[in-house]
């Protein structure tokens, strides 16, 4: 009990945890759950309590042992971490593979199964039942020993590969750094940039001003700096990592070759034609072509409108800027530029007005009002960082039901992005409910010295986002943990709730209530607020294109065999969907972390499927912060988690299936009353 990953209950200790501990904790886990598995596979008439609830505790011990350190390796990797992290994989891989190959407990769950009715089971219950069914099979439990043998062997591999694709993309991004000497290079970068490239630089120990790779630094060169050529410089430095184009030590490509053909196996091996329609099994969309012609349907509706765009931009890069050609590294600065000519906006000067700890209140506050929940600050709870904020989320009764940590900024070696993850699920435990946790990590701009970090309205869309998925997990009201929070939810509806959330950051009246000026406390001015309104359609059809390329590259991808060629395969997508220049060197595939390294490999459709979702579901709303309907949905989407299918909670919200044309009005691409005729 020295080591803090056994311990039983409460927050994980970060205080006291050492790398050193991880590989004990997870290997006492892992040998206790075999022991106790043999007794549990070997019953004649299991019940809910003799099967499921130790599978559970089972469940929940590995993830004590084994979570943790999986969150700090992504958010304050080292070498010694990311070894004992590696040292786990495969062991965990292998240990999923035999829980899901294990006959005895696959006979287990068809005589519960069988027995539902006799024990009076509940629909939760038999959801669960449900799907561990389903992915027994899809685990490959009726495979000759042989073949599970091999599939074995593939997941292994697949996890230690996946694991290194992402490492190679962290260490390709903090490797690379631009010293600048001369501040006239600057030009056009946000004074409050420059003083972090400033302080980078001091940190270094050198003079002048330091470059990064981070998405801060990366955003704010290749969207503000008037230097074309250092524009560039960044461009082809961030779109080349982990790549054969970038620095050797880092290239992705033989990784890349390696999942690809792993997946294919596994799949092949359990009788699918191909890995989409492998992942494809237990999500909301039926087959891969399903999946496509959705992604298509949308295509046919944003690319015209894309194309308008470009072609405007283009015009006003020859006339205003002096471009007479656009190429990939003047995209974000054009439209920048093009913004503030048509909206009398830019995203700098908006900064002031959405100070992250302000932001951060504000979105609390929003969750007072749609679902009666409140966060209040905890002070004595062990985290990783001096930055990381840690809130107690109380229910409407005022009884605590929950923990928020907040990590909100970006610094070496942590990786880039923004995201959700699960600390603690929702679960009865010895009598006594265990509340669920959550992590809310981003990479947004550090604070400065003499000022708090301050936020663009992209970056305060980004937090709504998260904590939607925050929410999910954290408002769920399911006893059992497999479906409680985010866990059992397809993943082509884990979107809906984050990217519902994200309506809000364009209301009236949540701005009101969350920008107000870091120095003055001055509102947001009316003004300035309807100009930001009126440009969330801006080059709405370039947005979505871009999507679309991310999404129609992935499902082809794990649907084009063992070996594609993966470049000439995205050449073939950008030419059906994408009108934006990209130069022969981009290898933006390279760095493709959702579906190389994390869980969206032939999904990552699904934010636009969710988006459907989501769309469709705000349209409940009457005003701009309907409590009515924020009640509906914590009760029928958020509370439920995945104890019922995902369409059936839409369903139960909506009362009726989703429709479409709710995301094409949102986009600017049918007129509201075409929407309003459809989505009524």
């Amino acid at each position: 009990m020295d080591n803090p990953l056994l311990a039983p209950e409460g927050l994980p200790a970060f205080d006291r945890l050492h790398a050193r501990a991880v590989e004990p904790a997870v290997d006492a886990v892992l040998a206790a759950n075999r022991a106790r598995l043999t007794t549990l596979a070997h019953q004649a008439a299991p019940d809910w309590d003799s099967l499921v609830t130790p599978l559970d505790d089972m469940a929940e011990a590995l993830h004590r042992a084994f979570g943790p350190a999986a969150h700090l390796n992504a958010v304050c990797n080292t070498p010694e971490l990311r070894a004992a992290y590696n040292a786990c994989l495969p062991k965990l891989s292998a240990y999923e593979t035999e829980l899901g190959q294990h006959a005895g407990l696959y006979q287990c769950f068809q005589a519960l199964a069988a027995r539902a009715d006799a024990l009076q089971l509940d629909a939760v219950q038999r959801k669960i039942l449900h799907d561990e069914l389903r992915d027994f099979r899809l685990a490959g439990v009726h495979l000759p020993a042989e073949q599970k043998a091999r599939f074995k062997a593939v997941q292994q591999r697949l996890a230690e590969q996946e694991a290194k694709f992402e490492e190679q993309v962290l260490d390709a991004t903090d490797a690379w750094r631009l010293d600048i000497h001369d501040e006239a290079r600057l030009a056009g970068i946000p004074a409050g940039d420059r003083a972090q490239f400033a302080a980078q630089a001091k940190d270094a120990g050198v003079a002048g001003w330091r470059l990064t790779l981070d998405y801060p630094s990366y955003h704010a060169v290749i969207t503000h700096a008037d230097d074309r050529s250092l524009r560039e410089q960044l461009y082809a430095a961030y779109s080349t990592r982990a790549s054969d184009q970038g620095d050797a030590r880092f290239d992705n490509t033989p990784v890349m070759r390696d999942i690809l053909a792993l997946r294919q196996e596994a799949a092949t091996l359990l009788g699918f034609d191909s890995f989409a329609a492998y992942s494809l099994a237990d999500k909301m969309a039926d087959s891969p072509d399903d999946a496509l012609a959705f992604l298509h349907r949308l295509a046919i509706a944003a690319r015209p409108r894309a194309q308008q765009e470009l072609a405007a931009l283009q015009a006003f890069a020859r006339a205003k800027l002096g471009i007479a050609e656009l190429a990939a590294w003047d995209m974000a600065y054009a439209s920048e530029k093009l913004r503030e000519q048509e909206f009398a906006l830019s995203q700098e000067a908006l900064r002031p007005y959405f100070p992250a700890p302000q932001v951060l209140d504000g979105l609390f506050a929003v969750a007072e009002q749609l679902y009666g929940v409140r966060f209040t600050p905890l002070q004595s709870v062990s985290t990783w960082h001096a930055e990381v904020r840690v809130y107690e989320l109380r229910d409407a009764n005022d009884a605590a039901c929950g923990i928020l940590y907040t990590d909100l900024y970006a610094r070496p070696r942590k990786r880039a992005g923004a995201w959700m993850d699960d600390c603690l699920t929702r679960r009865r435990r010895n009598g006594r409910w265990q509340h669920p946790a959550a992590y809310l990590v981003c990479n947004f701009a550090p604070p400065g010295s003499d000022r708090p970090a301050l936020l663009n309205h992209d970056d305060v869309v980004t937090l709504f986002h998260e904590f939607g998925h925050c929410l999910h997990h954290l408002l769920t009201r399911v006893a059992y943990p497999g479906v409680a929070g985010i866990n059992g939810v397809e993943w082509d509806a884990v979107e809906l709730p984050s990217q519902f959330h994200e309506n809000f950051a364009w209301q009236p009246a949540v701005l009101d209530r969350i920008a107000r000026h870091h120095a003055s406390g001055e509102p947001l001015p009316a003004e300035l607020r309807d100009r930001l309104l009126a440009s969330r359609r801006f080059h709405s059809g370039l947005h979505l294109v871009r999507q679309l390329e991310f999404a129609l590259f992935d499902l082809e991808l794990h649907r084009a065999g063992p070996t594609p060629d993966i470049d000439v395969l995205l050449q073939t997508v950008r030419r059906q969907v994408a009108v934006a220049p990209v130069p022969a060197y981009n290898r933006f595939a390279h760095s493709f972390t959702h579906i190389f390294g994390g869980g969206y490999a032939a999904g990552y459709y699904s934010y636009l499927w969710a988006e459907v979702l989501a769309a469709d579901a705000y349209t409940a709303f009457r005003e701009p912060l309907d409590t009515a309907a924020g009640r509906r949905f914590l009760e029928e989407i958020l509370a439920r988690g995945g104890g019922r299918p995902a369409l059936e909670s839409f369903r139960a919200y909506r009362g009726r299936d989703p429709d479409e044309t709710a995301l094409l009005h949102q986009y600017g691409l049918i007129e509201e009353d075409k929407a309003c005729a459809t989505a009524s």
